[in-house]
């Protein structure tokens, strides 16, 4: 429920106008809810029409895709680019290659990576885009057709001072690649305006690792000050087994955890002996194959088919996997188990209702925008390196995310404890980035 006159209101005109639109509500909702102290004391952001800017995009950007498969057939699928504010730097988010893929989700994307920016410290606005086209089982040949065409009309959108998109869900290596290779083809120009890029071309070391290192920094930095405690002897869960999932579980282990489970579509394996993430590595990153796989090579490890995790007793969960996978029953369960912390690795992946009942039992919950900016963080500092077009070492890139996540983590408590809000990190990130991306509107005054 909302307490303030102006967040109501405008949730309202945008339910009413956009009521299909669930994700994106959803998203809206729990900042607007998050931030009302913040309005209440600052009558300027209603005089300024805050809320009315930050929740339409600056620019929305729609367009037909069609290539051909290797067989000759045409194929005509739908993309996207949503450009959502750069008060605080040139719109940065990634590409998103899924079947799901339409408005509401991307909408929900850059809203969200527009405050997820803000907190790294760094000069980045938010941004999110993609197509409903699915990678899987589709042949190089046919991913770079498509990405050409894709980047065919896309480029005339992007620029390093302007638009800097990077990988998501089902945009990796490969693809960036292939996107970049077509920009710089169609504007004769090698600029940074791609990140993940390969090593090769202007890529920065840490980047792969960076969203599942950056989360286990993160929820480090909160056991230290908030629970005066560390990884060591915690039994964790991880969802997912793309590079997020596994380079949590990567990092969780080697500070002394003990990962219990990693999932896919598929349902999710169990190995109380810890994850092997080498094996994980091996089934997911170069066989490409089903998570299943996994439980058939261990000993101990066992498949649950058509499940997710969270069934399972645990210290700490990392929902790595995609968006509203952690529904009510799921955190009822979760806090049945015993969790103390729970820290989103996706984007969104908790749904409110259950946010509510986790907050309720004390859990400490760390939401996406602030426990998985370690990616779009050092994103920023692969930006830093091509523009002075040097490569730091994958040590001085580390240390950088490592303070970054420590700078979130301290930001967030800062704004919390400011509110009277105590050890909020949920509202206290959200107020925090919200804070930092209103003052420069207000500061750039209207446009």
């Amino acid at each position: 429920m909302f307490t303030t006159a102006y967040a109501a209101r405008v949730y309202a005109e945008l339910e009413a106008r956009e009521p299909w639109e669930k994700e994106y509500l959803q998203a809206v909702k729990e900042v607007l809810e998050s931030i009302e102290p913040v309005l209440a004391e600052n009558p300027a952001l209603e005089q300024n029409a805050i809320l009315e800017r930050l929740i339409e995009p600056d620019r929305q950007i729609r367009f037909r895709v069609a290539w051909t498969d290797d067989a000759g057939a045409l194929h005509v699928n739908r993309g996207f680019r949503f450009e959502f504010n750069s008060a605080i730097g040139p719109y940065k988010g990634g590409l998103r290659f899924h079947p799901s893929v339409n408005s509401s989700i991307l909408k929900f994307l850059g809203f969200e990576q527009t405050f997820k920016n803000a907190l790294t410290g760094l000069w980045m606005g938010g941004g999110k885009g993609g197509s409903d086209f699915d990678p899987h089982g589709r042949s190089d040949a046919e991913v770079m057709r498509f990405c050409q065409a894709f980047m065919s009309e896309l480029y005339r959108h992007l620029g390093a001072n302007t638009d800097i998109p990077a990988g998501d869900i089902g945009v990796g290596a490969r693809e960036v690649g292939y996107l970049f290779g077509q920009y710089r083809r169609l504007k004769n120009e090698f600029t940074g305006v791609f990140t993940g890029k390969g090593l090769d071309f202007g890529g920065s070391l840490g980047r792969t690792e960076a969203t599942g290192y950056g989360l286990c920094y993160y929820v480090h930095e909160v056991l230290c000050l908030l629970k005066h405690d560390s990884f060591v002897g915690k039994k964790v869960l991880v969802s997912g087994s793309g590079n997020v999932a596994i380079f949590a579980a990567e990092k969780a282990t080697a500070m002394g955890a003990t990962v219990l489970t990693m999932s896919d579509s598929s349902g999710y394996v169990l190995d109380p002996d810890g994850i092997d993430v080498e094996l994980v590595k091996d089934i997911k990153l170069r066989r490409r194959a089903r998570i299943s796989q996994y439980a058939e090579q261990r000993p101990h490890a066992t498949f649950h088919a058509g499940r997710r995790p969270w069934e399972v007793p645990c210290d700490i969960a990392l929902p790595c996997a995609t968006q509203n996978e952690i529904g009510e029953e799921d955190a009822q369960a979760l806090i049945a188990g015993g969790v103390q912390i729970v820290a989103e690795g996706a984007n969104m992946p908790t749904h409110s209702a259950a946010i509510d009942a986790l907050r309720a039992a004390g859990v400490t919950f760390c939401p996406g925008k602030a426990s998985n900016a370690g990616g779009v963080a050092v994103s920023g500092l692969e930006m830093a390196q091509d523009a002075i077009r040097l490569q730091w070492t994958f040590e001085e890139v580390d240390e950088r995310l490592q303070t970054i996540m420590k700078g979130i983590v301290a930001e967030s408590l800062e704004a919390a404890a400011h509110y009277g809000l105590g050890e909020d990190l949920f509202n206290g990130a959200n107020i925090a980035g919200f804070k930092r991306v209103a003052q420069a509107m207000i500061d750039q005054g209207v446009f």
